[in-house]
Parts: structure tokens; C-alpha cells; sequence
């Protein structure tokens, strides 16, 4: 009774702490402002896109004749380190087997339409303090644009909306397992005077592998940046009414059961539109060997071709 008595008279004190805890954390999450949502802009020209340079084209490359260490970003599976090139701009250089796959990825997303951050592979790149390492990806940190807050594949503007099935089927492709809320981002932008506010998937590295297709297993079957498993992963199980039954076990498995099949054709028949040098120039980007630049090729025409025959 006297125990009681005790953590009754202490409750409004516990209380009492913990509340400035959960404001703190409240306050940490960025309030998106009122703007034009954007995901995807039908590509101009898709067959002359530059998957070597990717979205950042010529303009954007790294000045690498002067590198400074700035600080270690923390989180993720990677080591990452934020930088600043000889001409100032403000990199995160990913360290690491995902700095490959995420360059590739993220050529091969922007060359469909869809919004990607900029980013470059440096075959070889000494960090001051730190060392020197081989294949570093480094994204921009543009002073253009502010990093809001994270964006919710259930929830978001373009839930029921051809692009977004769309972005679905481009993940499928891409074999990410590591799909979660987590790794998207919304970055403000301002252009004419308006807000434009772009959804982004900002981290690609779990990519051209295996997601694994067994549930209990798939945390130790899954592999990131293993061209001869994504060669040999199946991609599509086969259709059920009008839904596409793709061969995933990684994250968020429900997110991909109710992608129709025409939504994905559509996006077959968008990368259907890319020449084979394309897609082997997004893994040239990404310092793959000549060998593995085909099989990854020949891979992604593969499954491409698997979405345009889709039945109807």
C-alpha cells in the first residue's frame, strides 16, 4: 500500500520530465509549407539523355582539386562524410559497397522522369584526415535548396496516380529492398516565385541484388550491389487479375501488391524508350567493370522487356 502511495505522488513528476522530451521531439520534425508537389516530369527526349552525367549534367561536377573535410554524417548503413570541393559546393561522400548502386540507380530513375538528387561517382578520392578511398558517391548539398521532412509511401499526393505505380515498378527493377520512409526526403525549391516541393527517394544503395523472397529469410538472403545476383533474381511471379505479382521479400512488402498491370507496362514502355549504350552508361557512371556493366545491362533491358509483354 505504501509502494503505492509513493508511485502515485511520483506520477505528475515523472510526467513532468518526460513532456519536455516529447516536445523536443516534436519540434525536430520540419513542417512542410504550402507548395507544387512534383515526382515526375514526362522526360524530354529521353533517347538523348546523358546517364554518364546523370541530373546534374556537365554544370554540377565536383571540383576535386581541393577537398576539405567538414564532418561525419551519422546514420545509415554506409560511412558518409560531408565535404567541400575546390569550388565550394557542399557534398556527402558515401563510403562503401552502396555508392556504386546508388549512382546507377539514381541515372536510371532520373532518365525515366522522376525526381533524384544529383550525385557522382569518384572512382579514387582522398578525404583530408580521413583517407583515401576507392568508388566514393557524392551527392550535392545545394545552398538552393532546403531538405524538409521525410515523405510516407502510403501516404503522400500521388497515392492512386500512374507515376507513383510507376515508382513502385522502378523499385521492383532496381531490386531495393530497403524501402522505408526513412530514406525519402522533400526538398524546397523555389522557382518563379513558387514553392516547388520535390519527393525524392534520397538513399538508392540498396539496389542491383537480391531482395530475398522468403519472409523469414530475407534479411540474410538479401544482397546490395551484386550484379551476378541481380543477373539470376527473378523479377515478376506473374499476374493476378489485373495486379502485378513481382518477386520481392524486402521491405514494405504490402505497398507492392496492388500495382496494375497496364501502370506497369506504361513504365516499360518508357524505359523501352532508352537505347541498350544508355543503360550500360549508367553503370559506366558508376565504375562497374566492363564485365559487369553487361550483365547489369543486359539485366535491366531484360526486365524491361518482361514489363512491356505483360499480358493484357
Amino acid at each position: 500500500m505504501r509502494n503505492r502511495k509513493i508511485l502515485v505522488a511520483l506520477l505528475p513528476l515523472v510526467l513532468f520530465l518526460l513532456s519536455p522530451a516529447v516536445t523536443a521531439k516534436e519540434k525536430k520534425k520540419k513542417e512542410v509549407p504550402r507548395g507544387t508537389p512534383v515526382l515526375w516530369k514526362a522526360p524530354v527526349n529521353i533517347e538523348r539523355r546523358n546517364l554518364i552525367l546523370g541530373p546534374g549534367g556537365a554544370a554540377m561536377k565536383p571540383d576535386l582539386r581541393k577537398i576539405t573535410f567538414i564532418e561525419e554524417e551519422k546514420g545509415g548503413y554506409s560511412t558518409k562524410y560531408r565535404i567541400r570541393d575546390g569550388s565550394g559546393r557542399v557534398w556527402v561522400a558515401k563510403i562503401g559497397k552502396e555508392a556504386q548502386s546508388e549512382t546507377a540507380a539514381v541515372r536510371l530513375l532520373w532518365a525515366a522522369g522522376y525526381e533524384t538528387e544529383v550525385n557522382y561517382l569518384i572512382p579514387r578520392l582522398t578525404i583530408p584526415g580521413r583517407g583515401t578511398f576507392e568508388n566514393v558517391r557524392l551527392e550535392a548539398r545545394s545552398t538552393s535548396e532546403k531538405r524538409l521532412d521525410e515523405w510516407k509511401w502510403d501516404q503522400n499526393p500521388f497515392v492512386g496516380r500512374t507515376e507513383f505505380d510507376g515508382l513502385k515498378v522502378m523499385m521492383m527493377l532496381l531490386s531495393n529492398w530497403d524501402i522505408k520512409d526513412s530514406n525519402n526526403v522533400i526538398l524546397l525549391r523555389q522557382e518563379g516565385g513558387r514553392n516547388i516541393l520535390r519527393y525524392v527517394i534520397s538513399d538508392l544503395g540498396a539496389t542491383f541484388g537480391k531482395t530475398g523472397s522468403l519472409p523469414l529469410v530475407w534479411r540474410i538472403t538479401r544482397s546490395r550491389n551484386s550484379p551476378e545476383d541481380y543477373e539470376n533474381a527473378k523479377f515478376i511471379d506473374g499476374v493476378d487479375g489485373r495486379f502485378v505479382n513481382f518477386r520481392y521479400g524486402g521491405k514494405k512488402r504490402e505497398v507492392f501488391k496492388d500495382v496494375p498491370v497496364e501502370r506497369a507496362r506504361w513504365l516499360g514502355n518508357l524505359l523501352g524508350r532508352l537505347r541498350d549504350n544508355q543503360i550500360k552508361d549508367a553503370f559506366r557512371a558508376a565504375n562497374y567493370s566492363p564485365e559487369e556493366v553487361d550483365i547489369l545491362s543486359e539485366s535491366v533491358r531484360g526486365r524491361i522487356v518482361e514489363l512491356i509483354n505483360l499480358p493484357r
